[in-house]
């Protein structure tokens, strides 16, 4: 059996808001759905590795966001591939905060709602709560962000803890790589060179002209020295100019993901 034939469902994107030990906080999911009508309540799956499943076990309530089509590829990076356990992961995310100390995303969301835990199953790698809709949003603004609009348009990647997550294989496709942050343009489909010449990033916003052609593997030209890697400690966007060392930015240069200072930086 191809376990691809599971990319035939339909999944959206969701930021999950729990109250956590030190601060509020947040993680990114694929897999919401409503269960029943009376009472409204959904279902929400939830890696046993991440810290959310902890926080939501321990107060029995959580948040769930809905992002739009124009949430930006910045805020799924910030809130899905960092833990919240030691980092403020809203650190640089419009968010409000509601009862029982939870946030809700204001990032061009759809809607948001607030659960309380009714029941959970338990899975070998993922916990599926259920919850009973408690407050949320009087109307839904926008147009709902599906996993495919993620994947084909903003380009994002899957976390390994997502229920949906496959390992990647190795495209024919010429890459190219913003130079700001880091976003990687390889759709087989459409050529870079075919894109519209107003085209732009849609990570950080940047036109064509910031791209620049990924090397392979026989094109690239012997290199003299290794480029040093430094990685942002927050939401772990990494920085490796080989034309500009990182020791040589100025100092008051930040993350173009996350808004981060260069202090906030780890050399790899």
């Amino acid at each position: 059996m191809n376990s691809k034939i599971l990319t035939s469902l339909s999944y959206g994107m969701f930021a999950i808001g729990t109250k956590g030990e030190k601060m509020p906080n947040a993680c990114i999911v694929n897999t919401v759905m409503q269960i029943t009508s009376k009472p409204l309540t959904i279902a929400v799956s939830v890696n046993h590795n991440n810290y959310t499943n902890e926080c939501i076990k321990k107060n029995g309530e959580f948040t769930v966001s809905v992002f739009s089509e124009k949430t930006s590829g910045a805020v799924i990076g910030a809130l899905g591939f960092t833990s919240g356990r030691d980092n403020d992961k809203l650190a640089n995310v419009k968010h409000e905060i509601i009862s029982g100390d939870m946030p809700i995303i204001q990032e061009n969301i759809c809607c948001w709602f607030k659960c309380k835990v009714i029941s959970s199953v338990e899975t070998s790698t993922h916990t599926v709560f259920i919850g009973e809709l408690t407050d949320g949003s009087e109307s839904i603004t926008g147009t709902p962000m599906t996993y495919k609009f993620y994947h084909e348009v903003i380009k994002g990647k899957a976390p390994k803890n997502a229920p949906t997550y496959v390992e990647e294989t190795k495209q024919s496709a010429e890459k190219y790589v913003c130079k700001i942050c880091k976003y990687e343009y390889n759709d087989p489909n459409v050529p870079f060179e075919e894109l519209p010449d107003d085209w732009v990033c849609p990570i950080c916003g940047v036109s064509k002209s910031e791209f620049v052609k990924e090397e392979t593997p026989q094109e690239t030209a012997p290199q003299t020295a290794e480029t040093s890697k430094y990685i942002c400690e927050i939401c772990k966007y990494e920085y490796d100019d080989p034309n500009v060392p990182f020791e040589e930015l100025p100092d008051d240069w930040v993350c173009p993901i996350c808004g981060a200072s260069k202090s906030e930086f780890v050399k790899e």
